[in-house]
Protein backbone atom coordinates (compact mmCIF):
# COMPACT_ATOMS: atom_id res chain seq x y z
CA UNK A 1 0.00 0.00 0.00
CA UNK A 2 1.28 3.46 -0.88
CA UNK A 3 1.82 5.99 1.89
CA UNK A 4 0.16 9.11 0.49
CA UNK A 5 2.16 11.43 2.76
CA UNK A 6 5.50 10.25 1.35
CA UNK A 7 4.47 9.62 -2.28
CA UNK A 8 2.86 12.98 -3.00
CA UNK A 9 2.03 15.63 -0.42
CA UNK A 10 -0.70 17.12 -2.65
CA UNK A 11 -2.39 13.72 -2.97
CA UNK A 12 -2.36 13.37 0.82
CA UNK A 13 -3.87 16.82 1.17
CA UNK A 14 -6.60 16.02 -1.38
CA UNK A 15 -7.32 12.74 0.40
CA UNK A 16 -7.65 14.54 3.74
CA UNK A 17 -9.96 17.19 2.21
CA UNK A 18 -12.17 14.44 0.72
CA UNK A 19 -12.41 12.78 4.16
CA UNK A 20 -13.38 16.06 5.82
CA UNK A 21 -16.05 16.76 3.21
CA UNK A 22 -17.49 13.24 3.52
CA UNK A 23 -17.61 13.50 7.32
CA UNK A 24 -19.27 16.92 7.13
CA UNK A 25 -21.95 15.63 4.75
CA UNK A 26 -22.63 12.61 6.97
CA UNK A 27 -22.85 14.78 10.10
CA UNK A 28 -25.07 17.38 8.45
CA UNK A 29 -27.61 14.90 7.11
CA UNK A 30 -27.44 12.20 9.78
CA UNK A 31 -30.45 13.57 11.63
CA UNK A 32 -32.33 14.79 8.56
CA UNK A 33 -35.82 13.35 8.33
CA UNK A 34 -37.90 13.23 5.15
CA UNK A 35 -41.06 15.32 5.27
CA UNK A 36 -43.93 13.35 6.75
CA UNK A 37 -46.30 11.71 4.26
CA UNK A 38 -49.19 13.49 5.98
CA UNK A 39 -47.81 16.80 4.69
CA UNK A 40 -48.85 15.63 1.25
CA UNK A 41 -52.47 15.90 0.22
CA UNK A 42 -52.56 13.08 -2.34
CA UNK A 43 -51.02 9.63 -2.27
CA UNK A 44 -50.20 7.31 -5.12
CA UNK A 45 -52.02 3.99 -5.11
CA UNK A 46 -48.77 2.38 -3.97
CA UNK A 47 -48.40 4.84 -1.08
CA UNK A 48 -52.02 4.31 -0.03
CA UNK A 49 -51.45 0.54 -0.14
CA UNK A 50 -48.31 0.91 1.96
CA UNK A 51 -50.05 3.11 4.53
CA UNK A 52 -52.83 0.52 4.90
CA UNK A 53 -50.39 -2.41 4.64
CA UNK A 54 -52.35 -4.00 1.81
CA UNK A 55 -51.60 -4.69 -1.84
CA UNK A 56 -52.18 -2.33 -4.76
CA UNK A 57 -54.84 -4.75 -6.01
CA UNK A 58 -56.84 -4.32 -2.80
CA UNK A 59 -56.60 -0.53 -3.12
CA UNK A 60 -57.90 -0.67 -6.69
CA UNK A 61 -60.77 -2.95 -5.53
CA UNK A 62 -61.63 -0.50 -2.73
CA UNK A 63 -61.58 2.39 -5.20
CA UNK A 64 -63.70 0.49 -7.73
CA UNK A 65 -66.29 -0.42 -5.06
CA UNK A 66 -66.45 3.17 -3.78
CA UNK A 67 -65.16 2.26 -0.32
CA UNK A 68 -62.04 4.37 -0.81
CA UNK A 69 -62.23 7.80 -2.43
CA UNK A 70 -59.80 8.64 -5.20
CA UNK A 71 -59.31 11.31 -7.81
CA UNK A 72 -57.99 11.30 -11.36
CA UNK A 73 -55.37 13.74 -12.51
CA UNK A 74 -55.01 13.14 -16.21
CA UNK A 75 -54.13 9.48 -16.48
CA UNK A 76 -53.01 9.29 -12.84
CA UNK A 77 -55.06 7.90 -9.94
CA UNK A 78 -54.48 9.48 -6.53
CA UNK A 79 -55.97 8.87 -3.08
CA UNK A 80 -56.50 11.86 -0.79
CA UNK A 81 -54.75 11.41 2.55
CA UNK A 82 -57.96 12.17 4.44
CA UNK A 83 -59.79 9.49 2.41
CA UNK A 84 -57.42 6.88 3.87
CA UNK A 85 -58.12 8.22 7.37
CA UNK A 86 -61.89 8.19 6.76
CA UNK A 87 -61.71 4.63 5.44
CA UNK A 88 -59.88 3.42 8.56
CA UNK A 89 -62.31 5.28 10.84
CA UNK A 90 -65.27 3.72 9.01
CA UNK A 91 -63.75 0.23 9.32
CA UNK A 92 -63.22 0.70 13.04
CA UNK A 93 -66.73 1.98 13.57
CA UNK A 94 -68.24 -0.92 11.63
CA UNK A 95 -66.20 -3.49 13.54
CA UNK A 96 -66.89 -1.90 16.93
CA UNK A 97 -70.62 -1.40 16.32
CA UNK A 98 -72.81 -3.58 18.52
CA UNK A 99 -74.27 -6.48 16.55
CA UNK A 100 -78.05 -6.61 16.34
Amino acid sequence: MIDHDQADPSAALLHRIAELIANTVVERFADAQPPPATARRLLTVEEAAESLTVSRTIIYELIRSGELESVSIGRLRRVPVDAVDKFVTRLREEQNAPST
